[in-house]
């Protein structure tokens, strides 16, 4: 599953799809994949996701971002009710729902009392994917990995890699997910095509493996995103893409890039 962080088309890549429908309706003619990061700032109403779902093909997945109110206001304590309220309104996009994205503040690190009964009360409570983005190094740690591991939670491998193998999947490895936020600059930057041919490779080792990848990438700022998917996918089409260069990447700061 290749796609962006929302489904904005930038005038430079309207002519790759489609001028006749919605611009959700036009992105879904090429990717089969979305991100929606808006329910990390304000809860969407479950028509509203039921609107979405219909507007894309039966194959299409979205995957919804955890609100911060869970994350970052309250730090994963005293959540259920939020969390039973968004698990809700997400399950407006029935068989579309792809996982939900727990991304983490990075001040916050891994601490028994609340995030283990946290983490554990979230896989009772949903039985789809979940993913997982910390961005404290205490959550890197071997028995961390564990946790994810047996609760069936992917973590996310980020780039830029903020701490330590931050860059590689780690946990429950049936599931690699992919942000891509650009570099150097965050959220600006355009990847160059060898990254992206490291990146359908990685993609496409894990297709071999029998495992499955989403790749998001979260460089919008700047309207890079579509067209680093869109360079993505279209390797990823090709066939086996060629690895032009060592898999650790510029700098060695992280697997992806």
């Amino acid at each position: 599953m290749i796609g962006t962080a929302g489904w904005s088309l930038p005038k430079a890549y309207a002519p790759h799809f489609p001028r006749d429908g919605s611009h959700l309706e036009r992105y879904a003619q090429h990717f089969s994949a979305v991100e929606i990061n808006t329910s990390f700032y304000r809860p969407h109403r479950v028509a509203t996701y039921e609107k979405w779902a219909s507007a894309v093909p039966a194959g299409f997945r979205f995957a919804v971002k955890v609100p911060r109110a869970i994350t970052h206001e309250r730090r994963l304590t005293d959540v259920d009710e939020v969390l039973a309220r968004f698990l809700v309104e997400v399950a407006g996009l029935g068989p579309k729902l792809g996982p939900l994205l727990l991304q983490l503040p990075p001040s916050l690190g891994f601490n028994r009392v609340s995030a283990a009964p946290f983490l554990a009360s979230f896989r009772r409570s949903f039985a789809g994917d979940i993913v997982c983005e910390p961005r404290h190094v205490t959550w890197f740690a071997p028995d961390v990995d564990k946790v994810l591991r047996d609760l069936a939670i992917a973590r996310v491998a980020a780039d830029p890699a903020l701490v330590p193998d931050a860059g590689r999947p780690g946990g429950w490895l049936d599931l690699a997910y992919y942000r891509l936020h650009g570099s150097p600059s965050m959220y600006r930057s355009a990847y160059e095509p060898p990254v992206l041919t490291r990146i359908a490779e990685r993609l496409h080792q894990k297709k071999v493996q029998g495992g499955r990848a989403w790749c998001i990438f979260d460089n919008t700022a700047e309207f890079a995103a579509i067209g680093n998917a869109l360079e993505t996918l279209a390797l990823s089409r090709s066939g086996k893409p060629h690895e032009q260069s060592s898999l650790n990447g510029a700098g060695g700061k992280s697997e992806t890039v």
